[in-house]
């Protein structure tokens, strides 16, 4: 299986990836290890969708972070679950 996660940072900052294994780049992405999440080490796991292929799981991320639309509703979902919104 292939994840598209999103995570979330004290700042409200979201991040959006690709990993076969959540666990574990969640545990990089807190160590510093990921160029873009390394500045905040506090990254809360918000939401993932599971597919069965690399490429469906890209595609996804790609319609994520290139269709603002799309994802301005997921934060806002987000945001409304934790009662932040």
């Amino acid at each position: 299986m292939h994840y598209v996660y999103v995570l979330i940072n004290a700042d409200k900052k979201f991040y959006i990836g690709v990993t076969d294994n959540i666990e574990r780049r969640l545990d990089e992405h807190n160590a510093g290890l990921s160029n873009f999440t390394s500045k905040s080490k506090l990254w809360k796991l918000v939401y993932f969708e599971a597919y069965t292929t690399l490429s469906l799981a890209r595609r996804r991320e790609n319609k994520l972070k290139n269709h603002g639309k799309g994802f301005q509703e997921l934060k806002k979902r987000i945001l409304d679950e934790k009662g932040e919104g």
